[in-house]
């Protein structure tokens, strides 16, 4: 059967950051319909103020939702990371019709897991200087903490710079996405619809153990790239997008 796909991004991050992942997702579904959903205060919503809680911010992505009008006949599976992850389980709480599949990646929640796994420590020394910087220094930077792909920094950090200069997150709804993150608490029990949870063994942003507690609370495995970042779409976008493959074609 043929899925349509939405995707959450994370922190301060939009559609554009998908990158070639988008290509490589639609390779292994060539019918499907994919579509990308931004964060307030970020991508196409960069002027709005992101809100202060996931309950909201899922009130408004799921307006823009409703607003995609994807093929009636086919389910739809939710991809989400980070952030997104957590935007995800607080819509499976608040909806939970709206999707028949949900990918998770890399994601954390604040009953789960404590603050210094959610984000570590060096990780956190790293980001502390994040907004003294512009442009594609400060894409590269942020490379630095979610990205092992030191060969890719630079064509990502340029990529990454020119969305910045269009779309540009302000350091204000940077801040409002972390309050929402920070105090975000999901249920320990597994959504109704069928999941999938792919983590990155060697992310220095948020630890992998966030993942297994997830699946410890959820009772489900994990799918483990073991040298990946955080940001695992964009160092092995084809990787992932093979393993979506592999799980929505066993359902």
């Amino acid at each position: 059967m043929s899925y349509s796909f939405v995707l959450l991004r994370g922190l301060i991050r939009e559609a554009g950051h998908w990158g070639p992942f988008l290509h490589d997702l639609q390779e292994q579904f060539p019918e499907a319909t994919i579509a990308c959903i931004d964060i307030p205060g970020a991508g196409v919503r960069y002027r709005d103020p992101s809100p202060l809680s996931m309950a909201e911010i899922v009130k408004t992505m799921r307006a823009d939702f409703l607003r995609l009008k994807l093929p009636a006949d086919r389910p739809v599976a939710l991809v989400a990371i980070s952030l997104g992850g957590m935007i995800a389980a607080q819509w499976l709480q608040d909806h939970p019709k709206d999707f028949q599949a949900v990918v998770l990646m890399n994601t954390s929640y604040g009953n789960l897991s404590p603050i210094w796994q959610r984000l570590q420590p060096k990780a956190f020394q790293l980001l502390l200087k994040v907004p003294l910087l512009k442009g594609v220094p400060k894409e590269h930077r942020i490379l630095e903490v979610v990205s092992n792909r030191q060969d890719k920094y630079q064509q990502v950090a340029e990529m990454w710079g020119k969305i910045a200069a269009q779309r540009p997150v302000s350091l204000q709804n940077t801040f409002r996405q972390l309050f929402a993150a920070a105090r975000f608490k999901t249920a320990v029990k597994k959504p109704g619809v069928p999941v999938m949870l792919l983590s990155s063994l060697q992310d220095r942003m948020v630890s992998v153990e966030c993942m297994r507690t997830i699946a410890k609370a959820w009772k489900l495995p994990t799918v483990d790239h073991p040298t990946a970042g955080h940001d695992l779409p964009t160092d092995e976008p084809r990787w992932t997008a093979e393993q979506i493959h592999r799980f929505i074609t066993s359902l």
